[in-house]
C-alpha cells in the first residue's frame, strides 16, 4: 500500500470536499460529496453522538444513495448545516426521485465546540450558510489543519483540525479518510511531541518524530482540554471511501473496521462523552475478484486512513486569536 498522489480522501476519483468557516465564530463546516450518489454506510462507537439521516444508512433500510455528507461544528446547532447543503443540492437539481420531486440524502455528524473561544452569541443560526459556501467550494484538492469542521476543534493537550489520508492498495482500489479531530483523548503522547499514530506515518506527513521510547504509556490521561473548559466537549468524526464496488452491508463492515485508526490515534477513544462516528462510503468504480479478502483489506487500510488523518489534523492546526489550547507546532517548533 501507498498513499495516492494527494494523500487526501480525494484520491478516490470523483469525490470533492469543501470547507466553509468563520474565524469569529471558531467553527465551521466540512462537506464531501460526488457528482452521483454514493453507496454508504455508517458505524457509531461514541457515547454521545449528535447526527441526522444516519438511520437510512443501515443496510435494511431503502435509501440507495446519498449525495453528499456534512461533517460541522457547532453541536446541535450544527446540524442545520445540512440544511444549507440540502438547499444548494437541490438548487443543482440532485436528489432521490419522489414522483415529481428530488429529496436530497444528507447525512451529517457535528463536534462540539460551542465553549472554544468563538463568539457563539448569534442572532440566526450560521450553519446552513456555512453548509451551503462549503459545498459550493467542494474540490479534488483542499486543504487540512485549522479549517472547515476542524476550526475550533481540540484534543486534549492541543488544538484539532481537519485531517486527510488515502492509500492504494496493490489491487489498485483506492482508500481515503476525512478526520475531525475533537477527541476528549490526547493525539500526542506525553510532552505533545510525539503521536500515537507515530508507528503508521508515512514520508513525515506529521512531522517524522518517530515513536515515543517511553514505556508504560496510556496511563497519564491529563487533559487540559477539560480544565480549559471545565465540561465535556468532544467527538472524533468521520468519512472513509473507497472506488471499490460495495453494498451498503460492506459498506457498514468498513466503517466498523475504521474505527480502529480512532482507537490508535486518541487515547483514550470512544468514551461515553465523545460521539464517535465514521461515515463509509464508495464510488462503486472497481469490481472485487475476491470480495471477503479485499472487503478485509479495504477496512485495514481505512483504519490506517483515519489513524494518519487524525494525526495530520492535529500536525496542520494553525493558532488564532482567543485559542484555549497551543498547536503542535506552537509547542514543537518554537
Amino acid at each position: 500500500m501507498k498513499p495516492g498522489p494527494l494523500n487526501l480522501i480525494t484520491d478516490v476519483q470523483g469525490l470533492k470536499v469543501g470547507h466553509a468557516q468563520d474565524e469569529s465564530l471558531k467553527s465551521g463546516t466540512t462537506v464531501l460529496t460526488s457528482d452521483k450518489p454514493l453507496v454508504s454506510s455508517v458505524h457509531v462507537m461514541g457515547g454521545a453522538p449528535g447526527s441526522r439521516e444516519t438511520d437510512l444508512l443501515d443496510p435494511d433500510k431503502s435509501a440507495p444513495g446519498v449525495d453528499a455528507f456534512v461533517l460541522s461544528g457547532g453541536s446541535a446547532f450544527g446540524l442545520d448545516a445540512a440544511s444549507g447543503v440540502v438547499q444548494g443540492l437541490r438548487d443543482m437539481g440532485r436528489g432521490f426521485q419522489v414522483h415529481t420531486v428530488r429529496v436530497p440524502i444528507v447525512p451529517a455528524a457535528i463536534i462540539f465546540d460551542l465553549i472554544n473561544g468563538g463568539n457563539k452569541h448569534w442572532d440566526a443560526s450560521p450553519y446552513p450558510a456555512l453548509g451551503e459556501a462549503a459545498l459550493s467550494s467542494a474540490d479534488a484538492i483542499f486543504t487540512l489543519g485549522s479549517v472547515g469542521a476542524g476550526t475550533g476543534a481540540m484534543s486534549a493537550m492541543l488544538k484539532g483540525g481537519t485531517g486527510s489520508a488515502s492509500l492504494t492498495l496493490d489491487s489498485g482500489v483506492t482508500v481515503g479518510a476525512l478526520m475531525i479531530a475533537n477527541p476528549i483523548g490526547s493525539v500526542t503522547t506525553p510532552g505533545e511531541r510525539h503521536f500515537w499514530a507515530a508507528p503508521f506515518e508515512i514520508d513525515a506527513e506529521f512531522g517524522g518524530q518517530g515513536v515515543d521510547p517511553s514505556t508504560g504509556l496510556g496511563r497519564d490521561l491529563n487533559s487540559e482540554k477539560i480544565t480549559a473548559m471545565l465540561k465535556y466537549a468532544n467527538t472524533t468524526i468521520g468519512i472513509v471511501a473507497t472506488d471499490a464496488k460495495l453494498s451498503k452491508a460492506q459498506c457498514k463492515r468498513v466503517a466498523i473496521a475504521a474505527h480502529d485508526g480512532i482507537g490508535r490515534a486518541c487515547v483514550p477513544a470512544h468514551t461515553p462523552m465523545d460521539g464517535d462516528l465514521i461515515f463509509s462510503t464508495t464510488t462503486g468504480e472497481k469490481e472485487l475478484a475476491n470480495p471477503d479478502f479485499e472487503l478485509a483489506m479495504i477496512g485495514h487500510a481505512a483504519a490506517l486512513c483515519v489513524t494518519r488523518a487524525i494525526a495530520r489534523a492535529v500536525y496542520e492546526a494553525s493558532p488564532a486569536k482567543g485559542d484555549l489550547l497551543p498547536t503542535w507546532r506552537e509547542k514543537n517548533e518554537a
